[in-house]
């Protein structure tokens, strides 16, 4: 049998979702671990395959593109998949100990279904291989996105995922467009055969100009970022987990891989240089208004807009000696950050749940009464400060490897100044925690929620711990 065969097996959630929705809270909590467990068996069938050959392929239903659909399976597919798998377990555990505000219990329940429906989505997503199933799946993810977002039913949640919404349909439509603009001239959707005929010219400049619009609406990248702080912030918790670390990381993996692989030919050296600007800005920007917010979630909320931006650049590192560690350190940096920032946003959750809001200067005492909650914040605070041995160290330490040893000494400049600014926001939100509030009274939290804050900022250390095999496979997709 193929090994390839494997891959339907990693949507196994899709299925999962309109079971759940017939179940409802019967479903729970054994099927998001049987659907991991499924998930996690078929990555480890695919490990040994993909190591000897490096790139595995399904062609849907035996049609070669350009008549059918292929799926691509490579170490970078590999990881984001894996991490998607942690984070949503994790969630869900998180989820069935969590109790919605004001009585919408009932209303809660549907998040089991859109949780396994993203996760499905997501999935398909990274296996995608041509540019209109990526518009599919991409479109996938943003209603469960917005769904995600408008959760609560409160008036607050409801603006910001109608937001989220059109920003997003905005995208899409940018998407949609350098789509056509692309097979009018080419022919082609799959992406492999579409980067052998590329040519590069106005066309292309053109679709690629709109594909990176549309794909930054649905990242928040800078200076697109406006919606994403107030659709993070008015989520429920879990759901502000799922879209601060797997929604965003989604779409610039996409942005990514079709920047670097499908139009690298277009990709002039001063567009990648101004590529990395945008994303300076982002870390920067992110990053000081992070330090201005009197609110936990919309701490952890600017802080993704930062995070977001290292990844940027490593785009003018790749033409240079050091593409190979340039590569892997910006994904490795995304991996980390996936499992980091859902770490915080469930701390988030439980110290929101504990006193029944995240004001960080109103918030003294929890440290004492919830040490392991604060553990959690700040074992994940050491991927976003870039301190041994996270993951968030390993990324960014091959970054700078790949900046100064190229001679873009100024990009790496940028790594160490957001490294002292994300400390700055980190230690505002942890000294008030640690303070004495004497006997304020604070509620109970059910111990699995904190457990799986806890199993997230763990793996994102463990990532730095490891990050041997992992750094190797993603440099192999890159390098012959």
């Amino acid at each position: 049998m193929s090994p390839a065969l494997l891959l339907p097996g990693l949507i196994l959630p899709l299925v999962a979702a309109p079971v759940s929705f017939l179940l409802g809270r019967r479903a729970l909590p054994w099927l998001p671990w049987l659907v991991a467990l499924m998930v996690a068996g078929c990555l480890c069938g695919l490990a040994a395959p993909l190591l000897s050959e490096g790139e595995l392929f399904l062609h849907l239903g035996n049609w070669e593109p350009p008549l059918g659909l292929r799926w691509r399976f490579d170490g970078l597919v590999w990881g984001m998949i894996a991490a998607t798998t942690l984070v949503c377990l994790a969630v869900a555990v998180y989820a069935d100990g969590y109790v919605p505000n004001r009585g919408r219990r009932g209303r809660w329940l549907g998040f089991w279904p859109v949780l396994f429906f993203l996760w499905g989505a997501l999935n398909s997503l990274f296996l995608a291989g041509d540019i209109f199933n990526i518009y599919v799946t991409l479109e996938l993810v943003s209603l469960a996105a917005v769904a995600l977002v408008t959760l609560d039913g409160r008036p607050q949640a409801l603006a910001a995922g109608m937001r989220y919404l059109l920003l997003a349909l905005v995208g899409s439509l940018c998407y949609l467009l350098g789509i056509a603009l692309l097979y009018a001239s080419f022919g082609v959707l799959d992406a492999a055969l579409l980067a052998e005929r590329l040519q590069p010219g106005m066309t292309a400049s053109l679709a690629m100009a709109l594909l990176g619009v549309g794909l930054f609406l649905k990242t928040a990248l800078f200076p697109v970022h406006g919606w994403l702080p107030a659709a993070h912030g008015e989520a429920p918790a879990p759901a502000s987990a799922l879209l601060s670390s797997l929604v965003v990381m989604g779409s610039l993996y996409v942005l990514l891989r079709l920047w670097l692989e499908l139009f690298g030919a277009v990709l002039t050296p001063g567009l990648r240089q101004f590529v990395a600007v945008l994303g300076a800005a982002a870390v920067l920007w992110g990053s000081w208004l992070a330090m201005c917010q009197r609110r936990l979630k919309l701490v952890v909320a600017y802080s993704t807009v930062a995070q977001l931006g290292y990844p940027l650049l490593m785009v003018p590192l790749l033409e240079t000696s050091g593409a190979a560690a340039a590569w892997s350190g910006g994904f490795y940096l995304l991996l980390s950050h996936a499992l980091a920032k859902a770490s915080m946003f469930l701390v988030a959750g439980v110290l929101l749940h504990a006193q029944g809001h995240d004001r960080i200067f109103q918030s003294r005492g929890f440290a004492g009464r919830y040490p392991m909650s604060v553990f959690a914040f700040g074992l994940a605070a050491l991927t976003l400060l870039a301190l041994p041995p996270s993951g968030g160290f390993i990324g960014k330490w091959l970054l700078l490897e790949a900046s100064f040893g190229s001679g873009q000494w100024w990009w790496g400049l940028v790594l160490l100044l957001g490294g002292l600014l994300a400390a700055g926001y980190v230690f505002r939100v942890l000294v008030p925690i640690f303070g004495d509030a004497g006997h304020r009274h604070l509620e109970a939290v059910p111990l699995r929620m904190e457990l799986a804050a806890l199993s997230l900022a763990v793996g994102s250390v463990v990532l730095g711990l490891v990050a041997g095999a992992p750094v190797r496979a993603l440099q192999a997709v890159v390098l012959p």
